[in-house]
């Protein structure tokens, strides 16, 4: 028997119901929860929604957090003859204009360029800003806005008549960006705008990137033309050249840029304004992101000092968390005690105390009521698969749980932190929306999905039965979800589904969507799926997700072999038929496992996966691998393009020709060493189609009915 330990988790019986899920069903929204549009927290006790409605009409409406009545329509597209339509919006400071954003067109993963309209709220007059322009901002005093366009900063002064002034003039593309990150910015530090307005409104700091030393990456897009287009951008690869990032600062009132002298860095990753309008602080990090500085820079005599620094053996994460305090004094999440903590710090970096402690980690930072001296976070402290909301008193005392215990508890606060909309959900419960106060007094029950949890009764589901497994020395987080009439009798294939990445989590408390339903839809059919969150995965400690450094998918794969190997002694386990699949790092670990597990493994799914290290970006792969010159057998010896003679099972291949992020260029390359190799194998190229696999009439549906189609025949027919 298995070493499988029942988590303290209930999970409910399946089902009933005798409908059976379909395909069809889980693509075209049959199961879609019902959602809230995202808000944006307003001055006092607001908050706002974007809605749009049959008609296309879009209006900016104004709620209250304490009834959740809308008490004021703020913009109506009808109204505006200048504009047809609106997709986006955002309130300079006191709410008195709005920037409104139309024809957006994709860049990257989060960046997009647009045509935006400054819109005042008391006038009713409508400005334009700028055509395929990005990142349009308020200064804090509301009478000017910067933007992007074409690589260079510009600011459009609303006070003077909306004269415009060109920040940057050498922007130029794959070569100079000015105040946008370039791709690995966006892809692996999470942002796209590389500006920022200090509280005084005079000036302005960007980040300049030259590009120009950087390789360049390209990309057939086949189209609908009768010749196909080509995109190029710069990417750089694990141990080749990264942009040459640089700081500087525009003052309004003289006109003039400077360059701020920042030494031994390699990345920065954050800038960020203090309360004290010339001084700004800029995070930094090292090649190999084991060593991250925040600078004290005076803007006004260009003197830089050390505020803070953290380091590891390993890596340090960059987080959104510093927050100054109206004193100056800031607040800082760190893993310097084993584990994700909040801190506070006065401003010469000196340590007041250390907020939240123990054996868990914080994972949302909030916010900051100076009035309450209160800090608002969410963490794991009630259990790694779940998430809850607290608070706790600068000085660390007076803690307490403002959210339900089990499942998973995400907070949405309202700009003066006297309110939150919690969005909970577990394996079993679709999402519910429900306002509390900031003491966690529950208000009222906004949405619960209800209609929803009424459908899926009617249909043949199985909950998610969670529990740990003890693989090699250590305790791991697993769920199984087995067909709803289940025999323990019986003999089932088991298909096992994981992701793997360090830091991450595919066994959590939570609701899961399409995923969820398909292994659904696969258990009806007669199969297992289990998930297993081996080493190197997150929210169990910094030694636990670092523990697989400088050798990257090597420890995860042992731990998904191991896994199956353990779940194989079970009596009604299958082990002649045992599957693995996932996407990207799961597709690499899936191809993994199946060439150095086939003697457990006999068919695995692989989407979009990387297949060799040195073909991903420098910034992600570094942090964990360091550079190939450094360290090439941390890339050579778990990438299966140099053992794919070891190919025995059944293998499937998925891939999109357009994917930015993981290039084709991976399982083309594993492509010709399985061929080498003379072994055979499925394919599926998908023309134009990005990292996610989904643009189109049907590809998700079309895409899941071919891996349903391959389980079937290598698992399930051979199963039975």
């Amino acid at each position: 028997m298995t070493s499988c330990k029942k988590n303290n988790l209930n999970s409910t019986n399946s089902n009933n119901g005798d409908k059976a899920i379909t395909l069809e069903e889980i693509w075209d929204g049959t199961f879609s929860p019902e959602r809230m549009n995202a808000l944006n927290a307003m001055n006092g006790d607001f908050y706002s929604l974007l809605n749009t409605d049959n008609s296309g009409n879009s209006t900016v409406d104004k709620y209250s957090y304490k009834t959740l009545e809308k008490v004021a329509t703020l913009v109506n597209s009808k109204s505006l003859d200048a504009i047809d339509g609106f997709s986006s919006y955002s309130f300079n400071e006191d709410e008195t204009s709005v920037i409104l954003g139309t024809n957006f067109n994709k860049i990257y993963r989060r960046s997009f360029t647009g045509t935006f309209y400054h819109y005042n709220l008391q006038t009713k007059q409508v400005h334009l800003i700028g055509t395929d322009i990005q990142e349009p901002t308020f200064s804090p005093d509301s009478k000017k806005i910067a933007f992007a366009k074409k690589n260079n900063l510009y600011i459009l002064d609303i006070a003077k008549g909306n004269k415009l002034t060109q920040v940057t003039k050498d922007g130029e593309f794959n070569s100079v960006i000015n105040g946008i990150t370039d791709w690995v910015y966006e892809e692996e530090f999470a942002f796209v705008k590389a500006f920022e307005w200090s509280k005084d409104s005079n000036k302005l700091a960007f980040l300049r990137f030259n590009e120009s030393e950087v390789p360049t990456f390209s990309m057939d897009i086949v189209g609908t033309e009768n010749y196909p287009t080509r995109q190029v951008f710069k990417y750089p690869k694990a141990g080749e050249k990264n942009a040459v990032v640089t700081l500087h600062t525009f003052t309004l009132s003289t006109q003039k840029t400077s360059k701020i002298n920042l030494e031994d860095y390699e990345y920065i990753p954050r800038i960020k304004w203090t309360n004290d309008s010339n001084i700004l602080v800029a995070t930094t990090l090292n090649r190999h992101q084991n060593h991250l500085k925040l600078h004290k820079i005076n803007t006004k005599n260009k003197n830089v000092s050390l505020l803070l620094e953290d380091t590891d053996k390993a890596y340090v994460d960059v987080t959104d968390n510093l927050t100054f305090l109206a004193d100056n004094s800031f607040i800082w999440t760190s893993e310097k005690d084993g584990f994700n903590h909040i801190y506070h710090y006065d401003f010469n970096g000196k340590l007041i105390n250390q907020i939240t402690k123990g054996n868990w980690e914080v994972t949302n930072y909030y916010g900051f009521n100076e009035d309450k001296k209160t800090i608002y976070y969410q963490s794991v402290e009630n259990g790694s698969i779940n998430r809850g909301v607290y608070s706790v008193g600068l000085n660390g005392s007076n803690k307490k749980q403002l959210s339900n215990v089990q499942g998973t508890n995400a907070a949405s606060f309202s700009h003066n932190l006297n309110y939150f909309i919690n969005t909970f959900s577990t394996a079993i419960t679709p999402p519910v929306y429900t306002l509390y106060t900031a003491e966690g007094e529950k208000l009222k029950v906004i949405k619960d999905n209800a209609d929803l949890k009424e459908k899926i009764a009617s249909y043949q589901m199985s909950a998610k039965e969670f529990s740990t497994i003890t693989i090699n020395g250590n305790e791991l987080n697993m769920w199984m979800i087995k067909p709803v009439d289940f025999d323990e009798n019986k003999k089932y294939p088991l298909l096992m589904f994981q992701y793997s990445g360090p830091g991450s989590q595919q066994v959590a408390n939570k609701w899961n969507a399409s995923n969820d339903y398909w292994h659904n839809m696969l258990a009806q059919k007669g199969i297992i799926i289990a998930c297993v969150d081996g080493r190197g995965t997150g929210l169990k400690g910094a030694e636990f997700k670092k523990s697989t450094y400088l050798n990257l998918v090597k420890y995860e794969t042992e731990d998904q072999i191991s896994s199956a190997k353990e779940l194989a002694k079970l009596s009604f386990i299958d082990k002649n038929n045992i599957g693995i699949w996932g996407w990207s790092f799961g597709g690499h670990m899936s191809t993994n496992c199946l060439l150095k597990g086939s003697d457990i493994f006999s068919t695995a799914i692989a989407v979009a996966p990387v297949t060799s290290w040195r073909f991903y970006d420098t910034v992600y792969t570094e942090r964990f691998l360091r550079t190939p010159q450094e360290n090439p057998a941390g890339y050579d010896d778990n990438s299966p393009i140099n053992y794919a003679e070891k190919l025995q099972g059944n293998y499937l291949l998925v891939h999109g020709t357009g994917d930015d992020n993981v290039h084709v260029q991976n399982t083309f390359r594993m492509t010709n060493a399985l061929i080498e190799a003379n072994k055979q194998f499925d394919q599926f190229i998908v023309p134009d189609r990005a990292h996610a696999i989904y643009k189109g009439k049907n590809m998700r549906l079309n895409l899941y009915t071919k891996m349903t189609n391959f389980i079937e025949t290598h698992l399930i027919t051979k199963s039975n």
